[in-house]
């Protein structure tokens, strides 16, 4: 044993679990390389707060080397084209709160549509894409994934000249009263 939990865990797994776990790491599939540690490594005490200790510290050791999912675009022009995709008739842009238990909270874009009455997602909006989206910009008194969502659905309904809705962007709340027309 190194003494680490990460570590530990690692030495846990037999070899060819561990070139899974890699294999998912380096595809950035996080959910997937969890559950193939956890799995794997239950049966010789690996819970699953290990097996998340043993998929970070893949990840820290991948590094740059992890190929990353892009980043939904938040510009005007890209979300532009993204609602104009959309079946239906746009009415609205709305923001809304969302939240797993790999990326905490995050906002979803939507365009929202009648004909069919429907929600298109345009863009997810986690905190290290705000960050990214952000740069040196504060995001004042808000978390950087409402403050980035509300910046590009603000900036994308004037562009369409449609209402924007975002009912809880000081608060994450995936009950928050929706758009209504």
């Amino acid at each position: 044993m190194t003494g680490t939990p990460a570590a530990d865990g690692w030495e846990l797994l037999p070899a060819g679990v561990r070139d899974q776990v890699d294999g998912y790491v380096l595809q950035d599939a996080y959910l997937q390389a969890v559950r193939v540690a956890f799995e794997a490594g239950r049966a010789r005490g690996l819970g699953l707060a290990g097996a998340q200790l043993v998929v970070n510290a893949r990840y820290l050791h991948h590094g740059d080397t992890i190929a990353r999912t892009p980043d939904d675009p938040l510009d005007v022009e890209s979300l532009a084209a993204r609602a104009a995709g959309a079946p239906g008739r746009v009415v609205a842009i709305e923001a809304v709160w969302d939240g797993d238990t790999v990326h905490d909270w995050f906002v979803e874009l939507l365009a929202v549509t009648t004909e069919p009455d429907a929600d298109h997602p345009l863009a997810t909006v986690y905190r290290s894409t705000a960050e990214r989206y952000l740069g040196d910009r504060s995001p004042g008194p808000l978390d950087p994934s409402a403050a980035a969502a509300d910046r590009a659905g603000r900036a994308l309904a004037a562009h369409l000249s449609l209402p924007f809705h975002f009912a809880s962007p000081a608060v994450p709340d995936d009950e928050a009263p929706r758009w209504r027309g």
